[in-house]
């Protein structure tokens, strides 16, 4: 693993983290669920401030915003609740 260590830029890194930071947002079972509204404005937030930073383009920016919307529609209509009935 170490002959990995430092082939990234700092901002390669920053982006791999922003990135994977939105992805776990992203994959929040739990406050998906809890509160589908809360999930969806963290998910935006976090595109925005990536946007704001630099970290993502225009398109990258609007396809992170899009995944969200997706998200957000899947889980009030119960996406989470109806794969876990069908186990």
């Amino acid at each position: 693993m170490n002959s990995f260590k430092n082939m990234l830029t700092p901002a390669q890194e920053h982006r791999l983290c922003a990135l994977d930071a939105w992805h776990r947002a992203l994959d929040n079972c739990a406050l998906r669920m809890e509160c589908p509204d809360a999930y969806h404005e963290e998910l935006l937030r976090q595109a925005d401030e990536m946007d704001r930073q630099g970290i993502v383009n225009w398109e990258e920016w609007r396809d992170l915003r899009r995944k969200a919307d997706q998200a957000y529609l899947r889980a009030v209509a119960g996406g989470d609740y109806h794969s876990v009935a069908s186990r």
